[in-house]
């Protein structure tokens, strides 16, 4: 996905980096571009705001997604996908978010529409999606994100 690969080029990461390397980047970059620094300059102080408001939201999304915050949460994702019935679902820009009835909600990335139209055509869109979706496209829990903003 598009947002995922510029989110690790602008904070200079790839795939594998590790949530203490994304903290460690983010900290450095958050001190370079902390706003307060440029008090005396209210245009650099401006462009300072909105680096700090990217980097804020680049850090926290690829925190979202990184192999060990899934790995922490791994127990009640598989409670969710195994055990919920999918209350709702919605495609956009190839990402699939998807409600399950336990309240839950979980984000899909890089999601081809081809199998956003299967899931909507399926018999069975729950086990369409513990079959095709569940463990084949990167995710994130965005329910999490809602109870903790």
């Amino acid at each position: 996905m598009k947002k995922i690969v510029d989110y690790r080029k602008f904070l200079g990461v790839n795939e594998a980096a590790e949530l203490s390397e994304l903290k460690s980047v983010y900290r450095t970059l958050m001190k370079n571009w902390h706003p307060d620094k440029f008090n005396d300059n209210h245009d650099l102080k401006l462009e300072a705001e909105e680096k700090s408001k990217y980097i804020i939201e680049a850090y926290h999304f690829l925190v979202s997604i990184a192999p060990e915050t899934r790995a922490q949460s791994i127990n009640e994702y598989v409670e969710t996908t195994t055990a919920s019935a999918i209350a709702d679902f919605e495609y956009k820009s190839q990402v699939l978010q998807i409600t399950f009835l336990d309240g839950n909600i979980y984000e899909y990335f890089d999601v081809p529409k081809s199998v956003y139209v299967k899931l909507v055509n399926a018999d069975s869109p729950g086990r369409f999606a513990r079959r095709h979706i569940y463990n084949e496209f990167v995710y994130r829990s965005t329910s999490r994100l809602v109870a903790t903003a």
